[in-house]
């Protein structure tokens, strides 16, 4: 018989806090330079948030955004904001005062919390942001302009002790975060997160990771990207450690790893890359075994390779902001064992198959919604189902129908199944490049061109050609102290693939990247399609 009071329980990610501060009191939950938190401390200094935030009059469903990079602050925020109820908006560190403008607006967001390295950019437009009852500044640094508002600290001090977590009255389905989409296709998206989700994700993130009580975390994944993928509220039910990092410089990064003794990171393949090209990479000793998630593009074998050649175990995984970030993991296989480093490491940049708590993906005909054989050619969408799928995007439900068409969420991405079921991207539908009748993946075009042993980076994108419409531009970063040429590249592409498909021009240069490293093919796209859009017009 079902007993709602007896054998059901209100599923939140905020509810495990209270565990591993009862069960782990004094051990080290928080380390961000000097500073030290047990999760005693980190406990205390989180309901003293939440009982600041009720005592300003926020509660169920309001929402508190914070412009703040991985520091104990946006911790902190994970946890009291969703106590109260209220809806937690992590937002983007390197955005402009007009893209802020629009998302604290949009947001309805009551209360801002700012980190006062970005105040600059925030106190213009505070004054246009009527909805805003209180700014707060995080006042790590003393210089630089400050919003009318209490500094954080003294903001905490002046809070009491917060309800039960989470309150008794929330429903497990109602909002814990918005998370906004990178905008690149036009305004930014909110994208809804709910109680019962997110800590279903979490559980996964657990999993999926082997979070540990002993595993030690190293934030170099941004927390306002998809709320760092749950991992703040992961390594806290576990009762692990959390290693906050406000930049994520190579140096630091490897300092931290053998000062702390990290066990677990996540991070961007743009992040790896910088690691394996730091100079001292290869004179890191690493204190324990050292797991690493990263997604964000598919990571190139030879930056999975650099990285293992340190000894850091790299797992590739792939989502969407839309789906709480991970939603595949490229699950390992003892048979890989036998093949040689090469082959492993391609076999390691596919984006693999579901994770444990994500189940439901497909990839399919796009017009008939049929599955497509898994023969590794056939090209379709790849869609998703399931408790990780977001609610919708806020205020705005035509674009939420439009991304559930058909009992599926569209990813937008293209991709193909191999015969032993794992999942490889070939595109973003926008990024396919139409040669005539053909239709030509740029991601095809990068696998090969990777293979040079002079390329370290490589993105390629439609430029506009006379006779066919379109045709494949290569924008390649070579190695450190080589110098391969456009003809060299050309050639290379041309003697390992259809003569057709290889790219018609090839610039060297740094590649433009968003603030979680993805490399902003659109950017370079607009740039080759701007001069003969200005010509027809």
């Amino acid at each position: 018989m079902f007993r709602p009071e007896v054998n059901r329980d209100i599923l939140s990610p905020v509810s495990f806090l209270s565990r591993s501060a009862e069960i782990y009191p004094d051990k080290i939950a928080v380390v961000y330079g000097d500073l030290r938190f047990t999760y005693r401390e980190f406990q205390a200094r989180i309901q003293r948030l939440a009982g600041a935030l009720l005592a300003r009059g926020l509660g169920q469903g309001d929402k508190v955004v914070y412009i703040c990079p991985n520091t104990p602050a946006l911790l902190e925020a994970h946890f009291a904001v969703p106590m109260i109820g209220a809806v937690l908006v992590c937002v983007n560190t390197q955005l402009s005062a007009s893209e802020y403008q629009y998302i604290i607006d949009h947001s309805d967001a009551k209360a801002v919390f700012v980190d006062n390295e970005f105040a600059g950019q925030v106190q213009p437009i505070a004054a246009d942001l009527p909805k805003v009852s209180l700014f707060v500044n995080i006042c790590e640094y003393t210089s630089g302009p400050l919003l009318k508002g209490p500094e954080y600290e003294s903001f905490l001090a002046g809070g009491q002790a917060a309800p039960p977590e989470p309150p008794a009255t929330i429903d497990e389905n109602s909002l814990i975060a918005i998370n906004y989409t990178s905008g690149t296709t036009g305004r930014p998206k909110g994208v809804m997160y709910s109680h019962r989700a997110t800590c279903l994700q979490t559980l996964g993130e657990i999993i999926e990771a082997g979070l540990r009580p002993d595993s030690v975390y190293l934030w170099t994944l941004p927390m306002f990207h998809c709320n760092g993928w749950s991992f703040p509220w992961a390594v806290t039910a576990v009762g692990a450690t959390h290693v906050c990092l406000r930049r994520c410089l190579p140096k630091e990064i490897f300092r931290l790893i053998e000062k702390e003794s990290v066990s677990h990171f996540c991070a961007s393949p743009n992040v790896l890359l910088t690691m394996i090209c730091f100079p001292e990479a290869a004179a890191v000793k690493l204190r324990r075994p050292l797991q690493v998630l990263t997604a964000g593009a598919s990571p190139s074998p030879a930056i999975i390779q650099g990285m293992e050649d340190i000894g850091i175990d790299i797992t590739h995984v792939y989502g969407l902001t839309e789906l709480h970030g991970p939603h595949t993991i490229c699950a390992w296989q003892v048979s890989w064992v036998d093949l040689d480093p090469e082959t492993v490491a391609r076999m390691k940049a596919r984006q693999g198959v579901a994770s444990i708590t994500g189940l439901h993906m497909a990839v399919v005909d796009r017009e008939t919604m049929r599955p497509v054989p898994h023969d590794g050619q056939t090209v379709g969408e790849v869609v998703m189902r399931g408790h990780n799928v977001m609610l919708g995007y806020y205020k705005d439900p035509e674009a939420t129908e439009q991304a559930f068409r058909g009992g599926w969420f569209h990813s937008g991405d293209l991709g193909v199944v191999h015969p032993d079921g794992y999942l490889q991207i070939t595109d973003r539908a926008s990024d396919v490049i139409v040669r005539g009748g053909d239709m030509i993946s740029s991601m095809e075009i990068e696998e090969i061109i990777y293979q040079h042993p002079d390329v370290l980076e490589v993105a390629v994108v439609s430029t506009p050609d006379p006779v066919w419409g379109e045709a494949p531009k290569a924008f390649v970063v070579p190695k450190r102290g080589r110098t391969p040429t456009e003809e060299e590249i050309i050639e290379f592409c041309r003697s390992r693939h259809a003569r057709s498909k290889a790219p018609q021009t090839v610039e060297f240069g740094q590649l433009p990247k968003t603030a979680t490293g993805k490399t902003m093919k659109a950017k370079l796209r607009s740039r080759e399609w701007l001069g003969l859009e200005r010509k027809v017009s």
